[in-house]
């Protein structure tokens, strides 16, 4: 087993998940009153496939590789292959609207106007997670559309009434991945050596930073609306 594998068994373990807020137990928990979700910007492989509760989704991907691959996991009921600033929906269309890393690939204008328009077709919530600030990043997957152009931090969501909790560790013991997939080597972006013993701190730190995200990797914001 390697070692992205043996850290994949343990990321879904529901001790492990709960003890260190990964990105899909705190989508779980948020998540579990909501019965019909927008997921925007979706993804090849969305963390919305284990929140098993939800009857209704409807996928909105822009890049014809990741819709090809989330449809061969039938992760959800509907699929729009569609860029951001092309979505409409009624208001009230779903109980919650979720963009998980996708605010920091768009212009700040154009992620504000999403999220205004995201209070809008939400009937519960909306659930953003970030990186805490800017990060650079290059494309993956040779999709244009995966590279950074954008920095969000809590302030950002703060005036907004956005409850936020930090994802992911300390922020300055990661750096710049060295991927060129989604699906590269987790240890890439750990900035000092060795980077195992570094990433069991990183994932220590995660226990802390969830309380203090001005201090995380990433940023975890809810709001009801």
């Amino acid at each position: 087993m390697n070692f992205n594998n043996l850290i994949n068994r343990f990321y879904h373990n529901k001790f492990f998940s709960q003890l260190f807020h990964t990105t899909v137990y705190c989508l779980q928990r948020e998540l579990k009153d909501c019965e019909s979700v927008l997921d925007i910007g979706c993804g090849p492989s969305s963390p919305l496939q284990y929140c098993q509760n939800i009857k209704y989704s409807v996928g909105v991907e822009p890049f014809n590789p990741y819709l090809y691959e989330s449809k061969k996991k039938n992760i959800h009921t509907k699929y729009l292959n569609k860029k951001i600033e092309e979505l409409n929906f009624p208001e009230k269309s779903f109980d919650a609207v979720i963009m998980v890393e996708v605010l920091e690939h768009l212009p700040k204008e154009l992620g504000y106007e999403i999220l205004r328009k995201a209070e809008k077709w939400a009937i519960k919530k909306i659930i953003i997670t970030t990186p805490n600030g800017y990060l650079h990043q290059k494309q993956l997957d040779k999709n244009m559309l995966q590279k950074h152009i954008s920095s969000w931090t809590k302030k950002d969501f703060k005036w907004q009434n956005y409850k936020i909790f930090g994802l992911a560790g300390l922020k300055y013991l990661r750096k710049e991945s060295e991927n060129e997939s989604m699906n590269g080597d987790l240890l890439s972006p750990i900035k000092y050596s060795p980077r195992f013993f570094w990433f069991i701190v990183l994932t220590i730190s995660q226990i802390f930073v969830y309380y203090f995200p001005g201090r995380s990797f990433e940023l975890f914001c809810v709001k009801r609306v």
